[in-house]
């Protein structure tokens, strides 16, 4: 840890502008975010749009992720020479461009090669952010830094993915990617202006970033946050099937919910960051059988609309608690290698992802119904549970720093 830890002194010396510093790294986010999920409430127009069907607008999505879990170790590996600055700028304008791109995509095949474009700076982004937020505060507040960076994600679906969502509606949907486009040169300034230089590591190279991915508790972090994780999108994948035809609430009033689990994923990554800084492994071993508990009360309330509402909440709070310790974990896991490592959780949140929405959809096609799928949740926040225990009594017979 002792490269991580020396450089956050330095830089917190170095500038007085922390907190605008980790904003624009969160604004980041917010780009991100808005460029991730909106794409979900626009399929329908999307369809209508390059006159494809819902399997085909669904590929765009797919995409996407395939393009984080490529591009988050390649450029992560591929920028480890760069300065942490350098690589942000460099990152968040290949993000810009890609979006734009999707903006002026004539067709169905350019408009699939421009998402999966704009999903490789994606993971990478983050990991390099995360690094340089941990690097500026004093390493107990490093998972507060952490989480703050990624409540860019969280508030984007509070604001930025409803306000997308309506423009796209109401105006076309190709204008999300102008919207993403603007988001993304306004954090281009935030980063010029307010992060502060670090000179990478002079030992840095491609080869000593994969390096990390020799270490074993690097993999069991990883498996952790694809299994444990998975649950939380098994559920939210589908969410507007399962409050439309279970609890009966109103189409109309979707934006609602969403917003509500843009809020609980808010307030836990909040919470998140401060459990990460007392201790990360605790922190795993509480949230995971949390997220399990949560997903099958939600199982039972979604029967009814206002409960429903509630543990809408509970459960958006509850998966995002897991994100700042994944990540504070990774780092400790591999101090030497810190932006692959940290990027990886993001490739692994991917993978997640899709083996949730996958796993639901399953048990959907078996005919158990809409709230099968938050069952599914539960069982694998179970196993990722399992496998936090595992990482945790490897870790006694050898420390991390062994």
């Amino acid at each position: 840890m002792s490269s991580v830890v020396q450089t956050p002194t330095a830089s917190k010396a170095k500038t007085p502008h922390v907190g605008a510093a980790i904003f624009a790294l969160a604004m980041g986010g917010v780009g991100i975010g808005v460029t991730e999920f909106t794409m979900m409430g626009l399929l329908k127009e999307v369809e209508q749009g390059l006159s494809i069907s819902t399997p085909e607008a669904g590929h765009l999505i797919s995409a996407y992720a395939l393009g984080v879990v490529v591009g988050a170790p390649l450029l992560a590996a591929v920028g480890a020479k760069l300065p942490r600055k350098h690589l942000a700028l460099g990152l968040m304008m290949f993000f810009t461009l890609a979006n734009l791109t999707s903006y002026l995509a004539p067709d169905y095949g350019s408009m699939l090669v421009s998402r999966f474009a704009a999903g490789l700076p994606h993971g990478a982004f983050f990991g390099v952010a995360a690094v340089i937020a941990a690097s500026l505060v004093s390493p107990t507040r490093r998972g507060w830094a952490i989480s703050m960076v990624m409540a860019g994600l969280s508030v984007s679906n509070v604001i930025g993915v409803p306000a997308a969502t309506w423009v796209g509606q109401t105006f076309g949907w190709r204008l999300l990617f102008l919207l993403v486009g603007g988001i993304g040169l306004l954090t281009l300034v935030l980063l010029w202006r307010y992060v502060p230089y670090q000179a990478p590591h002079p030992d840095a190279s491609i080869r000593r970033e994969l390096g990390a991915l020799k270490r074993l508790q690097v993999w069991l972090a990883i498996l952790i946050g694809i299994v444990g994780f998975g649950g939380f999108f098994a559920t939210y994948t589908y969410i507007a099937h399962t409050m439309t035809l279970v609890a009966g609430i109103p189409a109309s009033l979707l934006p609602l919910v969403v917003a509500l689990y843009g809020l609980g994923m808010v307030a836990g990554t909040v919470v998140g960051g401060r459990l990460a800084d007392k201790s990360v492994m605790g922190t795993l071993y509480w949230v995971l059988p949390g997220i399990a508990v949560a997903l099958v009360v939600y199982a039972v309330a979604v029967h009814w609309p206002w409960s429903a509402l509630v543990m809408v909440f509970v459960v958006g709070a509850s998966g995002s608690m897991l994100i700042p310790a994944l990540q504070t974990r990774l780092l400790d896991a591999s101090p030497d290698a810190p932006s692959l490592a940290s990027s990886l959780n993001h490739a692994a949140l991917n993978v997640a992802n899709a083996l949730g929405a996958f796993l639901g959809g399953v048990v959907i096609a078996w005919g158990w119904g809409f709230v099968a799928p938050a069952l599914v949740g539960a069982v694998l926040a179970v196993l990722g549970f399992g496998i936090a225990v595992a990482s945790g009594l490897l870790e006694r017979k050898k420390p991390l720093a062994a």
